[in-house]
């Protein structure tokens, strides 16, 4: 009777299917460390497919792609997926630690009711690079002229990589120039592109992810890149005990900030999954991980008391106020911009 009765609870198990959360993210944004807890104590899995750019996750749902529970968008795709009536409402009665939000990341102006959206992390779009190489060959590290500017690049041809990313890349470019990423100018965004084709024969790739292990192993000297990525490729270096070290600097010009945020996918089949998801997420102890672990910038007030010293005092992933005062969050564009950005990148990238 007790093997009739476990084959029953099989047949019924397979049946139900298994208990798994589908989420959508960013390469290297949850640990092992924090999604092994989770799963352990929901008693379910966590299955993740990854995107390196909001537009190509904005573009593979658009497609129809299905079956994602949670997302990890940033501000502007925030607002891009609220237009295309993309998002489920979050059920706040099952979010308890909703409230560990910190009050500058609540009602944010892509979701000023936070209807849709859970503040998760920060990062800074900026410079990281190889300490010892730019000191030896008396290049400025504090200044998107050392990406833009053939003078710098001669000394490091071959050696430089930058995000392959249309709004990333040319808001650099427009903040080098003196202009806002939120500028409708056309012209002004001309001029941007024609900085990085000027720059471009001296780089060594486009790179989303690859650039963490090359620079950590010292393949480039200088990359474009995300503040938790640079933090990801100073670490490996250290571990890997590399005759140089990985510095990353917000240039003075202004930069990218970016706000991630969890947001429940409309056709996602476990919104209960997610939910249990987000708010354990939003624990202090669970929250911590994300800049312990992963270098990112962090969301929750709760998780400050968590989060190690040397990394909470690290201005390129926690910025001043004085560094704050020049960063941009980028913005949707309206169709006609977007068309306009897009014919630029793809000139860009075909010449």
């Amino acid at each position: 009777m007790r093997r009739v009765a476990w084959l029953l609870l099989f047949c019924l198990s397979v049946a139900r299917g298994e208990d798994v959360l589908h989420l959508y993210n960013w390469n290297n944004y949850v640990s092992d460390d924090t999604l092994a807890r989770f799963e352990a104590q929901c008693g379910c899995r966590v299955r993740q497919d990854y995107y390196s750019d909001n537009e190509e996750m904005l573009a593979k749902l658009e497609a129809g792609a299905v079956g994602y529970d949670i997302l990890v968008p940033t501000g502007n795709a925030v607002e891009s997926l609220i237009r295309r009536n993309a998002l489920r409402d979050l059920d706040k009665t099952q979010l308890p630690h909703l409230g560990n939000v910190k009050a500058e990341f609540r009602q944010p102006w892509f979701d000023p009711a936070n209807r849709y959206s859970v503040p998760y992390a920060t990062t800074v779009t900026l410079i990281g690079y190889n300490i010892e190489k730019m000191r030896a060959l008396g290049l400025p590290t504090d200044t998107w002229a050392l990406i833009f500017e053939p003078r710098h690049l001669e000394k490091i041809r071959g050696k430089v990589t930058v995000l392959n990313s249309q709004r990333e890349l040319m808001a650099v470019a427009m903040k080098y120039l003196g202009h806002s990423v939120q500028e409708r100018d056309v012209a002004k965004w001309e001029e941007a592109k024609r900085l990085i084709l000027r720059a471009k024969p001296y780089w060594a790739t486009f790179s989303n992810s690859t650039y963490i292990k090359d620079l950590a192993i010292g393949n480039i000297w200088v990359a474009h890149g995300y503040s938790n990525d640079m933090f990801r490729a100073r670490e490996d270096a250290r571990a890997a005990r590399r005759p140089f070290t990985i510095g990353f600097t917000t240039p003075r010009e202004g930069a990218v900030l970016a706000v991630d945020n969890f947001v429940l996918h409309k056709f996602g089949q476990r919104p209960d999954l997610a939910h249990r998801f987000i708010d354990f997420m939003l624990e202090g102890g669970n929250a911590a991980d994300v800049s312990n672990l992963i270098g990112a910038g962090n969301a929750n007030a709760a998780a400050t008391p968590f989060i190690r010293p040397e990394i909470a005092a690290e201005t390129g992933i926690f910025p001043p106020p004085h560094v704050l005062a020049r960063l941009e969050m980028l913005r949707d564009f309206e169709p006609k911009m977007r068309r306009a950005l897009s014919r630029m990148w793809t000139e860009i990238k075909v010449r």
